[in-house]
Order: structure tokens, then sequence, then C-alpha cells
């Protein structure tokens, strides 16, 4: 089998909902991290065999293969195909694990694997939305409800039932979300972001434009006591907006190859992908799967949690990077360095190749070895994937 090597990763900062970059149509979004990506690796864009793009809901604006649109929206030529892949929000996860298959496969040797989400344009759940509205029914059949009877699949009480599950406090769960904003806000200032974000114009009032290449979700100014006086989602939950991912646009891409494309583009790789995974886990709890995927990785692997330099595991809800944490007896000064969804926000199907960008760009900062990603997806599953900087 083949090698598997991150050629170069980039990403748009994450837009507020409504905020700065929800103007931007998905297609074009995707487009200008694709042309980014070309232009940072030198490639030469013919060479680029496939691009497969993560895209959670699938409607409106974001319908009819985005992967494909977003290529014809770019530089690229019309010979490069692209198609749209839905794990939920393990979507770009997902596109990064088939670009690694195809290109260790000798399939392809040069595929752009990433993500887009523009939950300003298009709601969460969108597609489920829409498709009620046509009077297509629901997504869930008779087989699924026989074999979970009167279960109402929802990831804000799975979210719930693991910090029940695992014994986690109003309080410790708020100092979590503190913690996500001061790591994240950090890491701002001290402009460990700059070389992994492109910066997007965006329109101002007035008609005056700017380029926005800050995070746009992290609260400088969080406090516990800020924390402490959100309401919980739910009447007797513990769990809040300061404890939960931000609804998020953004775009992100990563290039892999193989050997051969290696020479093809003159490319020096910057990271190789040593192991991938996905499992299916509970899908009533549906959150806790990274932790089942973690440990099915480092088994394969040969590698020790011990030995992993950083951890991304996204931070859907506090109580599932937490949970985690415990119980891979991982080191929290390793996990979500520079904060996570919770700071930085969550943009669905953009997210996995949004941490990755950010987890090669950490290793390379801090002259690490080895990198884990993982992330919690709709329907009880989870991608985890080893990287190894090179």
């Amino acid at each position: 089998m083949g090698e598997a090597y991150i050629v170069g990763a980039v990403r748009t900062a994450g837009g507020r909902r409504n905020g700065k970059l929800k103007d931007w149509h998905p297609i074009d979004l995707g487009a200008l991290v694709l042309d980014e990506l070309v232009a940072r690796t030198t490639a030469d864009p013919g060479a680029i065999e496939d691009v497969i793009f993560g895209c959670v809901d699938q409607v409106g604006a974001q319908a009819a293969n985005i992967a494909r649109n977003a290529v014809l929206s770019s530089s690229l030529p019309e010979s490069v195909p692209g198609t749209t892949v839905d794990r939920q929000c393990g979507s770009s996860q997902q596109a990064i694990h088939f670009a690694a298959q195809a290109v260790m496969s000798g399939v392809h040797d040069v595929v752009i694997a990433g993500g887009v989400e523009a939950m300003s344009q298009v709601p969460l759940g969108g597609n489920a939305i829409a498709g009620y509205k046509a009077g297509m029914g629901s997504p869930y059949g008779k087989g699924m409800k026989r074999r979970y009877p009167g279960v109402k699949f929802n990831q804000f009480a799975g979210a719930e039932m693991m910090a029940e599950k695992w014994g986690f406090s109003r309080e410790v769960l708020d100092a979590y979300g503190l913690s996500s904003h001061e790591r994240a806000a950090a890491a701002t200032r001290e402009g460990r972001f700059e070389r992994e974000i492109l910066p997007v114009e965006v329109a101002l009032e007035g008609g005056a434009t700017e380029k926005f290449k800050a995070d746009e979700g992290i609260r400088y100014d969080a406090s516990l006591e800020a924390m402490g006086a959100l309401k919980t989602l739910s009447e007797k939950g513990l769990l809040t907006a300061g404890t939960s991912s931000q609804i998020t646009d953004g775009a992100a891409a990563v290039m892999i190859a193989n050997e051969a494309g290696l020479q093809r583009i003159g490319a020096t790789p910057r990271a190789a992908i040593r192991a991938m995974t996905v499992v299916g886990d509970d899908p009533v709890m549906m959150l806790a799967a990274p932790i089942p995927a973690t440990r099915k990785l480092l088994e394969r692997s040969g590698i020790a949690i011990g030995d992993v330099d950083r951890y991304e595991v996204n931070e859907a809800f506090a109580s599932v990077p937490m949970a985690w944490l415990h119980e891979l007896e991982a080191d929290s000064e390793k996990l979500n360095v520079n904060g996570g969804a919770i700071a930085l926000g969550h943009p669905l199907g953009c997210t996995g190749a949004k941490l990755m960008t950010t987890l090669l760009h950490e290793l390379e900062r801090t002259d690490g070895r080895y990198g884990i990603q993982t992330m919690c997806e709709g329907g009880g599953l989870s991608n985890a994937t080893l990287i190894e900087r090179l």
C-alpha cells in the first residue's frame, strides 16, 4: 500500500452567523480555497485528479454537487472532477480519508479534499427542513422507528446524556467553554493562525471592503461569571450556548498526494497520514463515538496516546472532548490548544478539513511529530486520523 502525504492546507477564518461571510456564496467560498491551495503549493492545476468536498446541508445554495460547482467557479480546468460527501459533521474529514485512500491505492496521484458550509444562508438541518416543507416526510424510516421506539434522535439530548454519564457539573462545563475562548484568543493575538488562514475580501456598510482574516466568534472578554449567567439549552440541562459550538460560515481545503503525485507537482510533503478509521456507535447518545474511534486508531497504528503531540477533538459540545479526555487518559495540555469550535466555530461540512489545517500548522509551529484528529458525527459516527509531521 502506498503513502498519502499532505502537501498543503488552507482555510478561511470562521464567520459568525450573519457575520462577515454571510454574503459569500458557498460555491465561491469553496472556489476561493481551491485557488489558494493551488497557488500556495504551486501545483499544476491540471494534475489534480479529483476534488472531494464535505457539505452537510446539501440544499439551496449548497445543492447540485457543490464540489464540482466549486471547481467550475475556480481557476481549475474543467477536466478536474468533483464530488460531495455527507458524513454529517465529519464530512470533510471523510473527504480527506477518501482522498488518502485514492492516492494510497494508486487510483489517483493528487487529490484535493475539503469542505464548505454557509450556515448563514443554509440553516442547520436545512435539507430536512426543506424535505418536510415539500411533503417528503421524515429522514427516519419505519425500520429505525422499530429498532429505536420512541427515540427522537437529537444531538443536544446526546450532549446532555454525555454530561450526565461522565458526571460533569455545570461549573466544570463552563470552565471548559471559557478555556476554549481563552486559548483561541491567545492563539489569535500571537498570530498562530496567520499562516493557515486565507484573508477574504468582505463588503462593509457604505460600499467599503476589508480583508476578513480572524475567526469572528472568539469572545475576548469571556469570563466564568458571564458563562454562568447563560441559560441552559434545555430546562433541566447543563449545556448552554457558551459550552456549545457556534453556527459558522467557512471553507477549507487540503491537498493530498502519493509519491508519484509529489513528483508530478514538484512538491515536498509536510505530513503523512499514518492511520485512519471510522466507527459506528450508539446513535441515541450519538456523540461519544470519538472514544472508540480513537482507541481503534491507536490500536491500528501501534502509537500510544502519550506519544501524540497534539489532539484536535471537535468541540461540538464541551461534554464531548471532556469525555474523550477522561476515557483516553490523555493530556489536557495537548488538547485543542488553540481553542476549538466553542470559540472558533463549527461550519459543519468544512470542519474536518479546517481542523486538519490547524493541526498541521500547530505541529509545524511546535516541532511536534504526531497529531490526532477526531470528531463526533450525526448517527453515532466518528472519523479519526493520525498524521505525522515530516
